[in-house]
């Protein structure tokens, strides 16, 4: 497996440590437990395979595999979802982060998807947990984003500045609300054929 030696050329950040109380570091811990997704009827429904259906097409060309590619998606939905992200701008993320690359590693260590530090499985898990494992890693990141949303009282800018080590600077929070805007962003019943900017209604 060549995991080690892959390095992301996207704009992966450095998380920070920052000391927490004890009951954010315990809910924390919880949030992040190794539970398998055990709820995904929301993709059961025609709205949720219709996101899920658009959001596998604009994937497609940085997943190829399709297996891959709908777990991977499921995965984004229940994690966010779980967290209380919006799936899109996690997907805008991700994009920024690693560039869809499951392995990808930064010059600070950051690891997989979401770009998550190695030092918050000792902080709020176990050591044992893999970072490069599809649910730990979204897990992770989307309970470190939303941990940053609650400190900053839901400034998504400024959560994002702390989510990538850049806290009071603009660069990364425009990058990650872009992608999240251009790429991601979902209508239901709007397919957006992203070469062209155009839209299609659904049906039509």
């Amino acid at each position: 497996m060549a995991l080690c030696a892959v390095a992301t050329s996207a704009h992966a950040g450095h998380q920070l440590y920052e000391p927490m109380a004890a009951s954010v570091r315990a809910a924390l811990s919880k949030a992040v437990s190794d539970a398998p997704v055990t709820n995904v009827s929301y993709m059961n429904n025609a709205e949720g395979q219709a996101w899920l259906s658009e959001m596998s097409r604009r994937l497609a060309k940085r997943m190829p595999d399709p297996e891959q590619r709908i777990d991977f998606l499921n995965t984004v939905h229940y994690e966010a979802t779980r967290a209380g992200l919006d799936p899109e701008l996690v997907l805008g993320l991700i994009e920024v982060e690693s560039g869809f690359k499951k392995y990808a590693v930064s010059s600070v260590a950051a690891r997989g998807y979401m770009q998550v530090m190695p030092f918050w499985t000792k902080t709020i898990g176990t050591p044992d947990q893999d970072l490069f494992h599809l649910r730990t890693n979204l897990r992770y990141g989307c309970n470190i984003l939303r941990l940053y949303l609650d400190i900053e009282k839901g400034d998504l800018y400024r959560a994002l500045g702390r989510y990538n080590g850049s806290l009071g600077k603009p660069e990364y929070p425009t990058m990650v609300v872009g992608a999240w805007k251009r790429h991601w962003s979902y209508t239901p019943g709007v397919q957006t054929v992203q070469q062209t900017g155009s839209v299609k209604i659904a049906g039509n």
